[in-house]
């Protein structure tokens, strides 16, 4: 979904995945996957981070989320498990028992990108703005560039 904003015009599409520390199964019941959902959808929300998609399962998490080329990658993550971390253990302490040093998510995560374009489509896209300029103008720094190339060959 593209998203317009003052200054940007973003269609950011993003595959993340954490798991728990050990891979203990933390979200073993109905009632604790919906309390993580609900506390990882209140974070988005408070970031200004789109969740379009949200799986957790017993040791870890998927989301397909969308947020501006104004942050960072990196402090999304952080602050989604950092912040659902924290009040995980303040819903339930008993959590801390089953993982060593109280920590509730590995510090490690899959994060990969996607979008409507693959990335075939895009390089050709690209390609192909070279030789647009160069036909809107024949004359100048494009035309010398292109009586270059067309004596190159």
């Amino acid at each position: 979904m593209i998203i317009h904003e003052r200054g940007c015009v973003y269609n950011f599409n993003f595959h993340l995945v954490f798991v728990t520390k050990y891979r203990k199964e933390v979200f073993d019941s109905p009632e604790k996957v919906g309390e993580m959902k609900e506390l990882l959808q209140k974070r988005a929300a408070m970031s200004d981070i789109d969740i379009q998609q949200m799986e957790v399962m017993p040791d870890h998490v998927h989301l397909l989320i969308s947020f501006s080329p104004k942050q960072r990658p990196v402090d999304v993550v952080k602050g989604l498990k950092g912040w659902t971390a924290r009040k995980w253990f303040e819903l339930h302490p008993e959590t801390k028992q089953m993982l060593w040093g109280g920590h509730l998510w590995s510090p490690s995560y899959f994060m990969s990108t996607l979008g409507d374009m693959s990335k075939e489509v895009v390089k050709n896209y690209i390609a192909s703005q070279y030789t647009a300029a160069m036909k809107k103008q024949q004359n100048g720094k494009y035309g010398e560039l292109e009586r270059r190339r067309r004596n190159r060959n």
